[in-house]
């Protein structure tokens, strides 16, 4: 069977994914599948870094802004639903370019991952985030750790609805998340993948990207998007960086500022842990602004990109 081609677009947060993924989509005829967990929900505008209808540039924008910010989405329902959407933009005549960094999401759809069906049990989650509620997610995060290590080093302390569903499923199974994913590996995935990934040399430089972007969210109103979401759906809120870090200024325990620096801090840590997650992958074609002009690094990704549509 004629393997269908992907393209993807990689990377830490603040790198410049989006835009670079949109000017590839503008030269070869693609669409854009969102690979971010947080930019599913609706609301979430300024959080979540979702691109406006300006920076779309009129490009195609799938998977992005139609969830309930009270509903819990698992990589197994993502990976349906960008399965299903790859198809329809190939069947256009058009090149799927995913972008995103939660490279969970981006390896389920390109390795064609097999999810075994592990059903959810309410009153258990609900168990799990009473425990939340009593003890804090570190605590919960530190049960992970206890049975899971692995899953505990890959999930987030923020991101409370994975390491609630993780716990969840070792103590529905008796097997671990880690081992779940290990065995749900296709012998060979239906995509031929083109994986181009934007980072910088220079650490500090993205840093100081991260730090900008912070800035520049609370211009836009994240404090008052933050007290909207926090109303009305805390379990999805507390998942997104740039909505716990301001909980404590929204209790009248820390000041704003110092809310926002810890903010920046946890947005500049996040951006290490993808750094560390996507170079694990050698088939990623890697470019660095901080090391080349944009037409080098086009005119590099135009060699790939041609010689990848051309197989």
């Amino acid at each position: 069977m004629e393997k269908i081609p992907v393209l993807a677009v990689v990377g830490p947060t603040a790198s410049g994914k989006t835009s670079l993924a949109i000017e590839i989509a503008k030269e070869y005829h693609g669409e854009v599948v969102s690979a971010d967990s947080m930019q599913l929900y609706k609301e979430m505008q300024i959080a979540t870094a979702k691109p406006t209808v300006d920076e779309m540039q009129g490009i195609p924008h799938h998977l992005l802004d139609f969830l309930a910010p009270d509903v819990s989405f698992s990589v197994a329902q993502y990976a349906a639903l960008a399965h299903q959407t790859i198809s329809e933009i190939t069947a256009r005549g058009h090149l799927p370019v995913m972008a995103g960094g939660t490279g969970l999401y981006v390896d389920a759809v390109l390795d064609d991952l097999i999810f075994a069906k592990i059903e959810t049990d309410e009153q258990k989650r609900a168990e799990l985030w009473a425990f939340v509620e009593a003890h804090g997610a570190n605590a919960l995060h530190e049960r992970l750790r206890e049975i899971d290590p692995e899953s505990a080093a890959r999930i987030h302390e923020n991101n409370v609805g994975r390491i609630v569903r993780a716990v969840e499923v070792y103590e529905l199974t008796g097997i671990t998340m880690s081992e779940h994913q290990r065995n749900s590996r296709p012998k060979e995935s239906r995509y031929r993948s083109l994986k181009i990934g934007i980072n910088y040399k220079d650490r500090a430089v993205l840093y100081d990207r991260v730090n900008r972007r912070v800035d520049l969210m609370m211009e836009q109103g994240l404090l008052e998007e933050a007290v909207s979401v926090r109303n009305r759906a805390r379990k999805t809120a507390v998942q997104a960086i740039g909505y716990k870090e301001l909980e404590p200024y929204f209790l009248q325990q820390e000041p704003l500022d110092v809310c926002i620096e810890r903010l920046k801090q946890e947005t500049r840590r996040y951006a290490k842990r993808q750094i560390t997650w996507f170079s694990r992958d050698p088939n990623i074609l890697w470019v660095y602004p901080d090391e080349q002009t944009p037409q080098e690094i086009f005119s590099k990704i135009k060699r790939a990109v041609e010689n990848f549509i051309k197989v």
